[in-house]
Order: C-alpha cells, then structure tokens, then sequence
C-alpha cells in the first residue's frame, strides 16, 4: 500500500509543512452550520486556510474542510506556484495512469450490509438546507459495455434509512451512463466515495469526454496508479485509501424529493434530477474522517470546479489564439463570468476570443477580454479597465438561446441563457498612458513603513 495516496498523511504532511496554512480548531462546533460559519468568518477576514475541526457535535469522527479554498494550496499539491497551476494540472491530466487493483486497504476495515445512513457523518452547511447533505460524495459508475469509469460530485440528502436522494442535474456523463442502464432494463451500480487524496477529489472534477476515466486522471495527477480496492457487490473500483464508501444502484425509474440546497450561484436550489441511491453496503476506515467540502458560492466550492475548467480552456485558448496570456474565473462571478488576458495585435482579434471561450464553456455568462498588464485575478483592476477601454455602443455583443447551467437562478425552465463579451482592451486607436509609480518609490515607502503594510 503506498501512503502517499492516504489523506490522512496528507494532512498530516502538509500541516508538518505549512502550519501557517491550517487552522486547528479544538472547540466543539455545532453539525448544523457550525462548520460553515467558521469558514464564512475566515473568508471575511480574508483567510483561507484548511480547518482541521477535532469536534463536531453530533457525529463521531473529526472535520476537515476549506481544502480547495486557495489556490496557492492546490497549486502546492501539483508542486508548483499559483501562475503555474494551469499548466501543471494540464500536463499531469493528460499524462493518464489507470487504476492499479489492490486487495486490500483502510477502507474495507469495516465493511457492513446492515446499512443505516445515519452512521454516516453529514453536515447542514446553511440554515435554507432541506436537511444535513453530503456534499463531498463521488458517485463512481463504470460503463455496462466498456468498463470505462466515470466520477463526478453529486449533493446527497438522507431520504430514508438505506436510501439517498441525490441530484444529477449537470446531465453529465453519468446521466447518460444511467440512461444506458435504463435501456437495458437494469438498476446502475454506484459507489459514493466520501474522503480521498485531494487529487483524486480534483480529478472528479476533471472535464474529459465519455470515454476518458477520471480515475486514470488522478492517476496522472498523483504520478502513479490510483490503488483501488473493489465493493464486495458489484466490484467497483474505489480508492483503497477512502474513509467512506456507500455501494449501492440508482434506478431511473425510483425518485425522491430533494433540495432545496446551498449552490455555487449563490441562492438555495430546488432544481433537482430527484434520483434515489439505494445503498447495500457501507464501507468504512476504522480511523476515518470526514473531508467536507463546503457548499454555496465558497471559494473551496468555487476552486474544486474552476481549476479544471481554467486549465482547460487556458489550453484550448493559447493553442489556438497565441496571443492569450491568462485566463480567469473570478470568485465573484461564481461559474459564470471569466476574464481573459490577450495581446491584441489587430482589431477584432478580442471579440474572436471571447467567442471561443463562449462556445467552449457552456456555463460561462459574460466574458471580459483586457490587455496582458490588467492583473485578472483582481476584479478591481478588471472593472477599472472596464470603466476606462470600454464602450458600450461598439464594444459589447450578445448570443441567445445558449444551453446554460440549470442551477443558473435566471436561466429559462429549459436551462438556455444569453451570452456576452465585453471587449475592454485599449483597441487601436486607444489614447492615453498607464501612471507609473516606480519601484524604487514603493521600496522606499515600504523601508519607512516598515511591518505597517
């Protein structure tokens, strides 16, 4: 068994590491909010360091949470720094390793068929949640005709004492994998994964076609075969280092009410695919853990997706148009806006891009195309080149009748939404010079400030 794959050395690891960056909390925190309120807090503050919570009242195991909430900390579990984090999840994503079968591991120390979910730990992150949910289960699902697994994160609520109500609205590639089953007249196998390495929770998120399995993409972000064990029903292959595994079937037939839930928009969602887990078995570590991801529009929630899908189009954008310099998906503008750095050389060139990216992308709203100098990771230098290249009248174009995010509040019933570019490059003919404040002014403003600033 290789250690390196376990979460729990992990965390140990990197708080021996970066103990500037994890927050050790010793009093207890209620399960309902308790964990959210902490992070809400942080962020207010400006911080975003992982929370180790050794007690949460109501469940029996310790909490961590805020994993994905810096960017600088994802970037560390690719070894490399915050302006290199695209290219290093790209070049480790296509390096695919399959999956290595094993026989054993932490996650079959207790393995159950007397299944009651309320063993389980689950958290109410806001006080609109229809119930406590598990928001950081991987459903894995392996295709009936190939084998080829999928992952991907969908909410969970309990519906009863061996079933979940879940949620597959993103209409994915394990919606169309159920309606395969479908046709066959059969239930889908599942396993809901709650707790692995950080890679594997970023390779779940990982944008990859039908026929690509996210857990040979965490093989490649790990550098070496996800070890896996198989669920004793139906022979899934699950991360052998998992704290929690609920083997089960979902059948498309069987629905359940679910929501309303705290999403990434923001607002609380009751848009719901209304799908029913039934679980067989519960596997479990005997030291586990629950790794928790809050939900809402966090930066943890926000980060786990956008990674992937910046190192993606950052790609797709560069080798098709040089001129790109960054790509961006801003906290603020949840999963719906991105801005996109370029050197225009000639005119139009940044309405092409941003017509690329609005094609890409389905759930990108409104893009903002500026110069290479505007720093976008700051929405501040973003909308003071909005405010001072931008005009309305030539600069602005729209598409309609787009297929959108259904968890977009103002999408229509059917999830189509509109689509903008703002162009607020300087253009051509653009009249005017940046002001400078020179560097040996700043040092020696900061040598009279001293640990001021």
């Amino acid at each position: 068994m290789n250690h390196r794959q376990d979460p729990h050395a992990f965390v140990d690891q990197y708080r021996n590491d970066f103990p500037d960056d994890v927050l050790v909390l010793d009093d207890p925190v209620p399960a309902d909010e308790g964990v959210t309120g902490v992070i809400y807090e942080l962020a207010a503050a400006g911080r975003h360091e992982m929370v180790l919570f050794r007690k949460v009242t109501g469940i029996d195991v310790s909490v961590v949470s805020n994993l994905f909430a810096s960017r600088e900390r994802i970037a560390r579990m690719l070894e490399t720094g915050p302006s290199g984090l695209h290219s290093a999840y790209q070049q480790r994503a296509l390096r695919a390793v399959p999956p290595r079968v094993v026989d054993s591991g932490p996650v079959l120390d207790d393995v159950t068929t007397d299944v009651d979910l309320a063993t389980i730990p689950m958290l109410r992150h806001f006080a609109s949640d229809r119930s406590p949910y598990v928001t950081s289960g991987i459903i894995v699902a392996e295709d009936p005709d190939t084998g080829v697994g999928n992952l991907s994160y969908h909410r969970a609520m309990p519906h009863s004492r061996t079933e979940l109500a879940t949620s597959l609205h993103s209409r994915g590639d394990l919606w169309r994998m159920l309606q395969k089953y479908a046709e066959r007249g059969e239930p889908m196998p599942v396993a809901m994964v709650l707790g692995g390495h950080p890679l594997f929770m970023l390779a779940a998120s990982a944008r990859v076609g039908y026929d690509v399995d996210e857990r040979a993409v965490a093989g490649g972000l790990l550098g070496e075969p996800l070890e896996v064990v198989r669920t004793p029903r139906h022979g899934i292959g699950v991360p052998a280092w998992s704290d929690f595994v609920l083997e089960g079937t979902i059948d498309a037939a069987e629905h359940a009410d679910e929501g309303p839930f705290g999403e990434f928009s923001g607002y609380s969602s009751n848009r719901s695919t209304n799908n029913v887990l039934r679980v067989q078995t519960i596997m479990r570590r005997s030291d586990a853990m629950l790794i928790d991801v809050v939900g809402g529009n966090t930066d943890e929630h926000l980060n786990l997706a956008r990674v992937p899908r910046e190192s993606e189009m950052a790609e797709k954008l560069k080798a098709r148009f040089p001129d790109v310099t960054a790509v961006h998906y801003p906290t603020s503008g949840t999963h719906f806006h991105c801005y996109v750095a370029l050197r225009q050389r000639r005119p139009g060139q940044a309405r092409q891009v941003m017509l690329g990216l609005l094609g890409w992308d389905p759930y990108v709203k409104t893009v903002i195309a500026v110069d290479e100098d505007v720093d976008i990771t700051d929405d501040s230098e973003v909308l003071w080149a909005l405010a001072t290249h931008f005009q309305p009248h030539q600069d602005l174009f729209t598409v309609d009748g787009l297929p959108g995010s259904p968890l977009d509040p103002s999408s229509g019933s059917d999830g189509t939404t509109s689509r903008m570019g703002l162009d607020a490059t300087r253009g051509p003919h653009f009249d005017g010079n940046r002001i400078v404040v020179s560097e040996e002014a700043r040092q020696h403003a900061r040598r009279i400030l001293g640990g001021n600033v």
